[in-house]
């Protein structure tokens, strides 16, 4: 180990993580208590939490169980909810920060511009100007914070409020109103369930439905929370439970590795359409033509209570226009509204799309990833060396806990940094045929999944590739257990 290898282990070594939502946060936890010196979080927004903090609408609740869908470090004994609002999930990424002095790290309104690597290190640009140079970096952007807008003739001369279900507008009252909601995923459903009972007339504009399973959202007990706070081994007992249950179940049951969970999900599915909706032709124009699993599932209990209700409408014929007043569909109709809400979800692909990365090599990540994203394992990609993805391409997405996902990617790229660090890697790039077969093997399993199944879903990317992993959650962890130096280039 040469003077310079060693002069990593110490206060000169210079991470940059951008993002801090869920993984930035862990990411600087972790960096910080590995004794890296320097770590700096750059955040285009003026606050932390990503996700959690954009979304705000109406009757937000993550899909995950509440004692899941948490750091496994930093239980909490006080989630009031089987399943958590997003509100709390907010307030407890922010406890967790504050705890570990996060906010400290992180550098707001600092958008990521440009990274180039050079002499092995990058250089690192933001709207706010030239950052310096880092030894490291790790992308933590995430997935769900580029909203797609709907491309349709006229959105933008309707007369009302309008406004995507991310950047809700809370200065605008939709009591007593005719509100308009496009879109019938997890979003719609919540926003339909929560405001139903407090508007003139809902009408929900589907292109396709989903199916919704049913989960009661159960608050916890005081006496529980206290049990949870005077025991905390209980939550881990819990969340061990949540995970094998989630990822033996759920996980294996999408990636065609347990047929009898995936039917148990298609009747229960089923179940909850028979149990709550009696109208033949409604059901009918609610019943998907696909499996359950092929499209992000929906969880919820209230949903189809609330789309049956006399002041809703479910319009299923498609929009041919949207005028001053309201929007018109093939039927010869036009939908009055004063409000419209677009609930039309993300672009999750995009992941550092919006800065310029040049690589070892001079190309730049776009053209890299010109015909679809890839990586080596979800979390780093050749030509771009020490630069790591926590939710990068290819990770379990879905109904899965991103939180999950993100600590077992960061415990393998730690190891990885470590490497550097320690002078056992100069850099960390994985070999080109390496990915290309790993990519090889990951399509060819991919058309056994049920995503795969016959729908369209935002799993898929702009080239038809399903963004997502096609093993068991089981092989994600062997996978990302312990680095093979023999991948990487020496």
């Amino acid at each position: 180990m040469d003077r310079k290898d060693n002069e990593k282990t110490g206060k000169n070594f210079r991470i940059a993580i951008i993002g801090s939502g869920a993984g930035g946060i862990l990411a600087a936890i972790k960096l910080y208590q590995a004794g890296v010196g320097e770590i700096t979080v750059f955040e285009k927004a003026s606050d932390l939490g990503g996700t959690w903090r954009d979304n705000t609408y109406p009757g937000l609740v993550c899909d995950i169980p509440s004692h899941l869908y948490r750091f496994s470090f930093a239980p909490n004994p006080d989630w009031s909810r089987t399943f958590s609002p997003g509100s709390e999930i907010y307030s407890y990424l922010r406890r967790v920060a504050e705890k570990y002095n996060v906010e400290e790290m992180i550098r707001y309104n600092n958008e990521v511009i440009r990274l180039e690597y050079y002499e092995g290190r990058w250089r690192l640009e933001t709207n706010q100007g030239d950052q310096g140079g880092f030894d490291v970096v790790i992308s933590a952007v995430g997935i769900l914070h580029h909203p797609v807008y709907p491309d349709i003739e006229g959105l933008d001369s309707f007369e009302g409020d309008c406004f995507h279900s991310a950047r809700w507008d809370h200065n605008v009252s939709y009591e007593g109103k005719r509100i308009g909601i496009i879109g019938t995923g997890s979003t719609a459903v919540q926003i339909t369930s929560a405001i139903i009972d407090d508007v003139e007339k809902l009408s929900l504009f589907q292109r396709t439905p989903q199916w919704v399973l049913a989960a009661p959202n159960d608050f916890y007990s005081q006496e529980q929370k206290a049990n949870y706070r005077e025991n905390p081994e209980e939550m881990t007992s819990v969340y061990n439970s949540l995970a094998q249950t989630l990822n033996q179940g759920f996980a294996a049951a999408v990636v065609g590795q347990n047929d009898e969970a995936l039917a148990i999900i298609q009747q229960g599915c089923q179940q909850n359409l028979d149990d709550n909706i009696q109208d033949a032709e409604l059901k009918a124009r609610l019943t998907p033509n696909y499996s359950a699993g092929c499209k992000r599932l929906v969880v919820s209990d209230q949903f189809y209570p609330a789309v049956s209700k006399q002041n809703a409408e479910l319009v299923t014929d498609s929009i041919t226009r949207i005028e001053a007043k309201g929007i018109c569909t093939a039927d010869g109709r036009r939908h009055e509204l004063d409000v419209l809400v677009l609930a039309t979800g993300f672009d999750p692909h995009r992941f550092l799309a919006d800065a310029e990365v040049i690589g070892g090599d001079g190309q730049t990540l776009n053209q890299a990833w010109a015909r679809g994203n890839y990586a080596y394992k979800t979390v780093c990609v050749p030509d771009f060396p020490n630069l790591f993805f926590l939710g990068g391409p290819n990770s379990p997405i879905g109904n899965f806990s991103y939180l999950l996902t993100a600590e077992t990617q960061f415990a393998y790229v730690e190891k990885l940094i470590s490497l550097i660090r320690h002078g056992k890697l100069k850099e960390v790039n994985p070999k080109s045929g390496i990915t290309q077969e790993f990519n090889t093997n990951l399509k060819k399993e991919m058309k056994g999944t049920v995503w795969v199944s016959g729908c369209q879903s935002w799993y898929f990317d702009h080239f038809g590739n399903v963004a997502s992993w096609p093993w068991t959650f089981d092989k994600f962890e062997q996978e990302l257990s312990e680095p093979d130096l023999s991948d990487f280039q020496n």
